[in-house]
């Protein structure tokens, strides 16, 4: 069966087409919003070649493919006639806070991690080089680089507002159009006064001497644009409500975006830098009750977070962090989770005597070791309990270890084996410490432990 058969076989397994609301992905799965869950045939879409996983998460249904999912979901927009269907929504009732939570951030973020994934590598390895002396980091090749792999970062509003638009079915050009408003040069240049201490700098712009406009820099902001543009939509929609239709075409974009952008620059940018800001502070406030203790929480909910869908929580307050402080240490926490699990996954592959189920096993766990460890997680650990538990506490210690040392990273990277040259410097000891406690501790558990279950059922 090839995917495109197998793509055809998944439309019918979720109840078809109309059952369809909205379907997009993130870095490994497909991601449903149907109308009627229960249409789902589960154990059908498992057997699917090409198919690693499937799961009902926070009425959100997950199915998971792995690195080639933007191929697939390519040919699954193909198949539905990128058709879209908004008052489907209506039908399947109101969702909980949690689930729309975890729809939005997993929506908005995931078609844009590949360009803040490729650009934070880019990012690191630069930051290697410098580093290691490769380069002088005031060379016009620094520059460069460094242009190519901060632009993504530094306008990542414009970034956001697009993808939040599709999410939350809006027009896309008036969401950057919102975004630009944020990001132009005069509040920009205002903001770095007020940052300077600047003699002439003013804390708020003043609109009819009435209406004041605080003064932010919302360069790589996230959580300012995000709600901005949901507001966008219902502005929009209430704008085009009462317009008449023979100035619709004129005046609905003009009165949308002048609300619109006044909105999110009087109110909910503001109130999203600081919630933004609180968000930090709370994380930054249990690192400062104890540090290792943080990286012990962190560390064991990582594992159970990625299998549940809900790991894309963490990118926000990540993002907010670099923005705010300019480095951040949960980031670090990601990445021994991903080495416990390619960990604990070459261990099963160790033990494994069946020639397909090893081949299987080691290419998910190169792919976990690589940054992607749904393969591994849904493809194997799942099916050794005792495997996860070691992938969990090896993740548990490895990022309390790294936490109690205090390392950081200084800009977004996809936590792979290639992230390690963007450590180099004072932490990087302590960062490939920390890489190697993941491994070989989870390695060595699920040897122990799944080897001796082996042992006992022969």
């Amino acid at each position: 069966m090839g995917t495109r058969d197998a793509i055809a076989r998944i439309i019918q397994l979720v109840g078809g087409q109309d059952n369809i609301n909205k379907v997009w992905h993130c870095m490994t799965r497909l991601r449903f919003d149907l109308i009627d869950d229960s249409k789902i045939e589960q154990s059908e879409i498992k057997k699917l070649p090409g198919v690693l996983g499937a799961q009902l998460q926070s009425d959100q249904f997950q199915i998971i493919i792995g690195p080639k999912v933007n191929g697939w979901y390519e040919q699954l927009q193909e198949t539905l006639g990128q058709r879209d269907t908004p008052a489907a929504s209506d039908a399947k009732g109101r969702k909980s806070l949690v689930s729309l939570f975890m729809d939005t951030v997993s929506g908005v973020f995931g078609p844009i991690v590949p360009a803040i994934a490729g650009a934070g590598m880019i990012k690191g390895l630069l930051a290697g080089l410098i580093a290691l002396k490769v380069v002088s980091p005031k060379s016009e090749t620094v520059m460069v680089i460094d242009l190519i792999a901060s632009g993504v970062f530094y306008f990542l509003p414009f970034f956001l507002a697009v993808s939040a638009a599709k999410i939350f079915k809006t027009n896309e050009y008036l969401a950057a159009a919102v975004a630009a408003c944020l990001m132009y040069p005069t509040l920009i240049d205002a903001a770095k006064a007020l940052a300077t201490h600047q003699p002439d700098a003013a804390s708020a712009l003043w609109l009819m001497n009435a209406i004041p406009v605080s003064v932010f820099n919302y360069s790589s902001s996230v959580i300012p644009v995000i709600f901005s543009i949901l507001a966008l939509k219902y502005i929009h929609k209430w704008v085009d409500s009462i317009m008449p239709e023979v100035l619709k075409t004129v005046f609905t974009p003009t009165l949308t975006l002048f609300i619109g952008a006044l909105a999110a620059l009087v109110v909910i940018g503001p109130i999203g830098i600081w919630l933004g800001k609180g968000l930090a502070l709370f994380i930054e406030g249990l690192f400062s009750v104890s540090a290792s203790f943080a990286g012990l929480v962190v560390g064991a909910i990582r594992p159970a977070a990625i299998l549940t869908g809900m790991h894309h929580a963490m990118t926000p307050i990540a993002l907010q962090n670099f923005s705010d402080r300019g480095y951040d240490m949960l980031m670090p926490m990601m990445f021994m989770a991903n080495m416990a699990i390619a960990g604990a996954t070459f261990a099963i592959w160790r033990l494994s005597k069946d020639r397909q189920d090893r081949t299987v096993t080691l290419s998910a766990a190169v792919s976990a070791l690589l940054g992607i460890t749904e393969p591994a997680l849904f493809g194997v650990l799942t099916r050794y309990k005792k495997a996860f538990i070691a992938a969990t506490i090896a993740s548990s210690v490895a990022s309390a270890f790294i936490a109690y040392f205090g390392v950081r990273l200084y800009g977004y990277i996809l936590s792979s084996i290639f992230s390690l040259p963007a450590y180099i410097g004072p932490y990087f000891a302590f960062a490939l410490t920390g890489v190697v406690i993941a491994l070989v501790l989870s390695f060595t558990l699920t040897t122990l432990l799944v080897g001796r279950e082996q042992n006992n059922t022969r």
